[in-house]
């Protein structure tokens, strides 16, 4: 690629005819030759980001006993290496006498299929009980946990897995980098978690207000893109949404930069009056079959500037992370294609197929856990690993119990949404600034695994979703999103690696064990 040093005011047009769709039309379309990622300009080795996406965990319900887990009989066996950090994880009075009606317990491997848990906006807040973190057993526990068993009651929310369970993602933290102190950047559900990853802003919503789940014009509820034919048919309840603004999508188009959000599913099964249809479906360990496609997890979906409304194919496999038909959305086998033909982005987002994105009710970290090392393994055998950072991140907590609140760094006081400290009120909002984005919110996961992750280590930098944002930015110097995006707030992700001195050692593990094997 030709080194080009655009002004401000330069790159701050490319962007408005980016957002302007008449304009953006009559664009004449990137090709591949122009430039190769290996030649962007970055501030880091990195030069190949592959965001891992992953639905709907706690920090405490992946990691809260780490690294100690149970090791029964039968299962994978996982031993912490000598000199792992603690994590800020459940304490012995945690675990036995919690603030909760029921104290956390450990779920079992033969655990793995759980009902889903309330992780609504307010409802999250409302477990947090202004920072007493006590009632997650009223407030978030799923609305269909009615049984009595421990995956299936209203206690459920309390559960946790360990080592023998989500033993892939406790072996990556024993040989790469882990976050115990990072935050969904405000409360609720995917939809929210999504757009603060590509934007840090879930403000510019239309339309501008729907009970329960639109105020203000900030989307705080899951509701599908307007810019996507396989969204669910729109309803005066639930109307399809768009968002205004820019993502990062826009500014990594304005330099010229590859890159693309990959999702299982998004190829079309078939058209209907010109309309793509989104049929493909798997089958989880539980025997459910589960559609692999969900439109409100795919953000870039809701910004006409970056959408791909019938689901088009790219038209090439040169021209994939450049800008055609398919306007940097794709299927997930769309990013193997790239990577088997020495055509990796330079920035990629990956999505599971619904059955392996590890939501409760219709996933599991079993099957989570397939997705994760196949793709894992897959990326450190390619040619581009020693340029390659992977970050692995989730769009909120389902509700999942987690001790820790993080801090409150964006109040609001939106009657009809809030309630941290009480009715309507996380705060509240300063003068000028966008309501009902209280956050951060619950504690998340985020990995680190690359040959510049520093190795066994627990970062206790404070970060959220807009972290990973921010990094994209400052790798790949694309400037801010501004208009009070989280962005300008968020904590680096820098703590987390060793630049100085990588270590190209790669790590392969078994998509069912998850523990260490030889290369495959």
């Amino acid at each position: 690629m030709k080194k080009l040093f655009v002004s401000v005011v330069t790159a701050f047009t490319f962007v408005l005819l980016l957002l302007t769709p008449s304009l953006a039309a009559q664009k004449a379309p990137a090709t591949p030759g122009s430039g190769t990622p290996q030649a962007f300009k970055t501030t880091t080795p990195i030069k190949h980001l592959v965001v891992i996406f992953q639905e709907n965990v706690s920090f405490d319900h992946y990691f809260g006993t780490y690294p100690y887990a149970t090791n029964p009989g039968g299962e994978p066996k996982f031993t912490a290496r000598p000199n792992t950090p603690a994590v800020n994880g459940l304490t012995p009075t945690l675990l036995t006498h919690n603030p909760n009606s029921a104290n956390p317990f450990r779920l079992d491997r033969s655990q793995a299929l759980t009902c889903d848990q309330d992780h609504g906006y307010t409802a999250e807040q409302e477990a947090f009980d202004h920072g007493l973190m006590d009632k997650f057993v009223q407030d978030t526990s799923g609305h269909g946990c009615t049984g009595t068993t421990p995956t299936d009651s209203p206690q459920t929310v309390m559960g946790y897995f360990d080592g023998n369970t989500v033993t892939a993602l406790w072996n990556y933290a024993q040989n790469f980098a882990m976050s115990d102190n990072s935050y969904g950047t405000t409360f609720g559900p995917s939809t929210p978690g999504a757009l603060n990853l590509i934007s840090g802003q879930t403000h510019g919503a239309t339309p501008a207000s729907v009970s329960g789940s639109i105020d203000n014009g900030t989307i705080f509820n899951d509701l599908d893109p307007l810019y996507d034919d396989c969204s669910a048919a729109p309803t005066s309840q639930y109307p399809n949404v768009a968002m205004s603004g820019t993502n990062i999508g826009d500014l990594l188009n304005a330099k010229h930069i590859t890159w693309g959000w990959f999702e299982g599913g998004f190829a079309p099964t078939s058209t209907v009056n010109g309309k793509a249809v989104c049929g493909s479906s798997h089958t989880n360990i539980g025997g459910a079959t589960v559609t692999d496609y969900i439109p409100h997890h795919e953000p870039f979906q809701y910004y006409q500037s970056t959408a791909n409304p019938h689901h088009l194919p790219p038209t090439s496999t040169a021209m994939i992370g450049y800008t055609d038909q398919a306007n940097h959305q794709y299927d997930i086998s769309d990013f193997w294609a790239a990577a088997d033909a020495g055509n990796l982005p330079a920035v990629s987002f990956l999505k599971a197929p619904a059955y392996q994105d590890g939501h409760a009710g219709y996933s599991d970290p079993l099957d989570e856990q397939h997705f994760l090392v196949d793709t894992i393994n897959q990326i450190e055998s390619l040619p581009t690993w020693n340029s390659t950072a992977i970050i692995i991140a989730y769009d909120d907590s389902d509700g999942w119990y987690d001790h820790v609140m993080g801090p409150i760094v964006s109040q609001s006081n939106d009657p009809n949404a809030d309630a941290l400290t009480d009715p309507g009120m996380c705060g509240t909002a300063a003068a000028g600034a966008y309501e009902t984005r209280c956050g951060y919110g619950p504690r998340l996961p985020m990995l680190v695994i690359s040959p510049y992750a520093r190795a066994n280590f627990v970062d206790n930098t404070v970060t959220d979703q807009s972290s990973i944002l921010r990094f994209i930015e400052d790798n790949w110097q694309t400037g801010r999103i501004g208009n009070q995006s989280f962005d300008a707030l968020a904590g680096t992700l820098d703590n987390m690696f060793d630049f100085s001195s990588p270590h190209f050692q790669k790590l392969f593990l078994d998509p069912v064990t998850g523990e260490p094997v030889a290369h495959p």
